[in-house]
């Protein structure tokens, strides 16, 4: 892995650090914690690791803890406040607004068939619209395709809280080459496993045992906390699995 470059309000960020796409026709994103002043200066807006997707041409800074700010596309794990008439009311984090996932946006619902969920139950959910005026909205189904996509309740497993930058790690299309994560493969060779991981920090770990669960979700966080390397990760594997029995 390269090494990390670390930013500041006030930095520019120099040219060569940006994503450089081999697909000229996609226009560079600018993500989270940067901003971009006219005609070409992008500057950060919060401390953080700068983080490129040559493939999506984007760029984006990953703070140094701070809180989660609900963005359209993001998948997030929510609990159920409340409901009301049309909508269950979601905590996706304890400091934002109640987001609002409309009972009928999940695969094949209708009024008579939606899903009954209670209060405190788990949800994987995508955020359908967010901004700063508006409490966010959430859905559980593909508007092109009509499928769940794997959004939809969560049932049985233990949620573990992360910091955003392990979450956006795990959840890049290669934990291993792009984020130098290398925990969940290496428990994928000895134990069956489902897992969600939502981008306000929380991961949901199912291995149908409570010791082979806790065993995956405390080397994860272990990996998270320590700044692990990918040797340290495999080595923390194999003392996870050794509780775990196997």
């Amino acid at each position: 892995m390269a090494e990390p470059t670390f930013v500041f309000p006030g930095d520019n960020i120099p040219h060569d650090k940006l994503p450089r796409s081999s697909n000229k026709s996609v226009p560079l994103k600018i993500g989270p914690g940067l901003r971009h002043i006219l005609p070409d200066i992008i500057t950060p807006t919060v401390a953080g690791e700068l983080c490129v997707d040559a493939k999506k041409n984007a760029i984006w800074v990953e703070g140094f803890g701070g809180k989660y700010i609900p963005t359209t596309g993001d998948q997030v794990l929510v609990t159920v406040h409340h409901s009301s008439i049309d909508f269950y009311h979601c905590t996706i984090t304890p400091h934002a607004p109640l987001a609002q996932l409309p009972q009928l946006a999940f695969e094949n619902a209708s009024k008579k068939s939606r899903p009954m969920l209670s209060v405190g139950s788990l949800v994987y959910a995508r955020i359908a619209l967010a901004n700063k005026h508006m409490d966010p909205e959430l859905e559980c189904v593909n508007a092109t395709t009509g499928r769940a996509d794997g959004l939809g309740e969560l049932k049985g497993g233990t949620v573990f809280d992360l910091s955003l930058g392990m979450a956006r790690r795990l959840m890049m299309p290669d934990p291993v080459k792009q984020g130098g994560i290398v925990v969940l493969e290496e428990f994928a060779e000895k134990i069956a496993y489902e897992i969600a991981v939502g981008r306000n920090g929380k991961i949901w770990v199912d291995a149908r045992d409570v010791k082979k669960t806790l065993a995956i979700g405390k080397a994860i966080l272990e990996t998270d906390r320590e700044k692990l390397s990918i040797d340290e990760q495999k080595n923390t594997v194999r003392r996870w699995l050794n509780y775990a029995g196997l």
